[in-house]
């Protein structure tokens, strides 16, 4: 009877100090689960870019200030790692060509400008030769942009602007530029930022999107959008900011179904889950070099090609 109820008593110790064990481990292992799953989101986002629901964790909605420049810059330095290459996708060899190609762009794409511009440039290669031009022979070059009247009067009317106001040269200044007829803000900061590397955001469709979708702004108006977004990041990084965002939204972060489930930074995007989140669906989303497709440019930069870019076909190609 003494030897069972030692048995007995050896037995339960022994339970007990298993299931302590086990306590103890289960413990243990919860916080190197979260340390695997915080490792898992680092190398799925430098490689495939694919993630889960449960590895994009949205940032609050009472973030801080501090909380969210930190987040908004983090956001920027990925970025540029995934699109080192950014750059201007309208084609250009000097300032007139830019602020020309820009006012074009309007409700339409830089594509299409960029197939449309070789044979503008090469009849009225300066700002004399497009101020002299005949309205209707500009309007036939044009047509393929849509709204080609609106924009034979600016293009004329901006010629005419730098010929009769600055002796033909495209100004350096925001306050001189947007005088010019067809443009604003948004084509001036474009102008200062790629022609006269000086800083500026240029705040187009893709760039409102994103900054709302990430919660650096609840602003909807252009101009208070470059307010609050340029109070997150030094002077100094602000075009290649708006490049590296407008290169995302028109690749992965698409407007009507973005690529959730491919995008690298859905781990810091406060919006994840609004788009296709299954990944091999969301590759298929993809555009540009990122879907193995032609860009926007016909003589894009050289780093451009030497990261698997492929220049897009000229106008009637194909």
């Amino acid at each position: 009877m003494g030897e069972q109820g030692s048995g007995g008593e050896e037995k339960r110790a022994k339970a007990v100090k298993k299931a302590t064990a086990a306590a103890k481990g289960t413990a243990a292992a919860k916080p190197a689960v979260k340390k695997a799953a915080v490792k898992k989101v680092t190398p799925a986002k430098k490689s495939e870019g694919a993630v889960t629901a449960l590895e994009a964790p949205k940032p609050p909605r009472n973030e801080s200030r501090t909380a969210l420049v930190r987040r908004a810059r983090r956001i920027n330095r990925e970025l540029a790692e995934i699109y080192p290459y950014a750059h201007p996708e309208l084609d250009f060899e000097n300032p007139f060509q830019l602020v020309v190609a820009t006012v074009l762009s309007a409700q339409t794409t830089d594509l299409r400008v960029n197939q449309t511009t070789p044979g503008l440039f090469a009849k009225y290669p300066t700002p004399e030769d497009l101020a002299a031009a005949n309205p209707e022979d500009v309007e036939e070059i044009l047509r393929p942009t849509g709204f080609f009247r609106a924009k034979t009067k600016s293009v004329i009317g901006l010629s005419k602007a730098l010929v009769e106001q600055f002796d033909g040269e495209v100004p350096g200044r925001l306050e001189d530029l947007v005088k010019l007829p067809g443009v604003g803000r948004k084509t001036a900061f474009v102008v200062l930022g790629n022609a006269f590397g000086r800083p500026g955001i240029t705040v187009d469709t893709h760039f409102q999107r994103l900054v709302r979708r990430w919660r650096w702004t609840e602003a909807t108006e252009p101009d208070k959008i470059e307010a609050a977004v340029g109070a997150l990041f030094p002077k100094s990084e602000w075009t290649m900011l708006s490049h590296h965002v407008i290169f995302h939204g028109r690749r992965i972060c698409h407007a009507r179904k973005p690529a959730c489930g491919a995008c690298p930074i859905a781990p810091l995007c406060p919006a994840y889950g609004e788009g296709e989140t299954d990944p091999e669906k969301a590759k298929k989303l993809l555009k540009y070099e990122k879907g193995g497709f032609p860009g926007q440019r016909l003589n894009p930069p050289q780093a451009y090609l030497d990261a698997g870019g492929r220049p897009a076909p000229p106008l009637g190609a194909g």
